[in-house]
């Protein structure tokens, strides 16, 4: 089929599920606890601690400090995975991936940086699909710099098939790349080494535009962009001028730290679902007049326990991050029961699905997912 993907709710033809073999560590430098912030500053273990980015002074390419990955927790996120395919191809719907990672391939390199290549997995983050349009956003962690590389095979047949097909331009990323305000905003304080100390390079080019996908809400032709720092909004100003005359962008402040579909989901024409009313309270007029969903918060027991030295990435609030496969019809973590009650309140068909390690990995079903086809338009809901 044509690509064709305008919302977050239409019947579902064909979608992209992430891969996660030979995830091997996390690369704990400036970019990668800049994007995880707002969760690793709230854990107060001992052991977590703020990589000295004066560690780095005299060797512009060497990276931060790399974390391994327990690989049975691979293994099972793995097992996971090809359940939600299996699922998905149940109910119909036409499933492709990404070329995996290779285990030689364990650095990217580029003239300011290296570090630690990150399987393709959480592919909602890196592409936005605008209609009949691939756009390729400009990464916000270094270590998933060349990610949708892993991709091209998908996207080269979209493209044969006449789809449209750009990149934002690609960051230097740089120390002095980031807009540091949010997280120092933010007042992280406990074990974590406040973020003060940025190295200048050769390559420094002042804030540059750093935005992933995921930071925007698709509703026909119109697309909610969230803007937490500069690099945002540099990235926004990109995306109204390259989709003038085909969408309209409608820009929120600091709804998160970067991405919002653990925030609010649109699961079809007039119905969010969101963490909060708080969250309502920040979303352009038109969707505060919506019918909103408010599920009851996480329990602790939905989550498994993990040992000390396991980095928690995500907030309890993940499983918010769920998957539409038509107007009444949602993929949930089945270990999230609140969450499935209430949708089931509200009158959608809930299939439930495994995901145990969604806090280890950053993403939910929302997240390991790009739809490339759906049945929906560029309609106008907001009117």
């Amino acid at each position: 089929m044509r690509l064709n993907s305008f919302d977050e709710w239409s019947p579902l033809k064909e979608i992209v599920v992430g891969s996660a073999e030979n995830y091997v560590s996390h690369e704990r430098e400036l970019s990668f606890e800049l994007f995880f912030h707002d969760n690793i500053a709230g854990d107060n273990r001992s052991e977590w601690y703020y990589p000295r980015l004066t560690s780095r002074l005299g060797d512009p390419t060497a990276g931060g400090t790399r974390i391994p990955v327990k690989q049975r927790y691979v293994a099972e996120l793995n097992e996971d995975l090809q359940g939600l395919v299996d699922t998905l191809t149940s109910l119909g719907v036409t499933v492709h991936r990404p070329t995996d990672v290779t285990p030689e391939t364990a650095e990217v390199r580029t003239p300011a940086w290296s570090a630690s290549v990150v399987p393709p997995l959480n592919l909602r983050d890196n592409t936005l699909i605008a209609g009949d349009e691939i756009i390729e956003t400009s990464p916000m962690i270094r270590s998933r710099y060349f990610e949708t590389q892993l991709l091209k095979p998908v996207f080269q047949e979209y493209f044969r098939r006449g789809a449209r097909w750009s990149t934002m331009p690609r960051p230097l990323m740089t120390d002095a790349s980031f807009d540091l305000s949010y997280a120092r905003s933010s007042k992280a304080g406990g074990p974590m080494e406040p973020i003060e100390d940025p190295q200048s390079s050769p390559y420094d080019v002042g804030y540059e535009m750093l935005f992933d996908a995921a930071q925007c809400l698709r509703l026909g032709r119109d697309i909610v962009a969230n803007i937490a720092t500069e690099n945002h909004a540099l990235g926004v100003d990109w995306l109204e001028r390259h989709l003038e005359g085909r969408f309209r962008i409608h820009r929120v402040h600091r709804l998160s730290d970067s991405h919002i579909d653990s925030m609010v989901l649109a699961l079809r024409p007039g119905t969010l679902l969101c963490r909060s009313q708080a969250v309502v309270d920040l979303l352009p007029e038109p969707l505060r007049k919506w019918d909103v969903i408010v599920p009851p918060a996480p329990e602790t027991y939905n989550f498994p326990a993990y040992a000390d030295d396991d980095l928690i990435l995500t907030s309890p609030f993940i499983d918010l991050n769920v998957l539409s496969v038509s107007p009444d019809t949602v993929l949930v973590n089945e270990a999230s029961p609140e969450l499935m009650r209430e949708l089931e309140r509200h009158g959608f068909t809930v299939v439930p699905v495994r995901h145990r390690h969604r806090r280890l990995f950053g993403g939910g079903f929302h997240c390991f997912t790009l739809d490339t086809v759906r049945e929906g338009g560029p309609e106008d809901y907001l009117d």
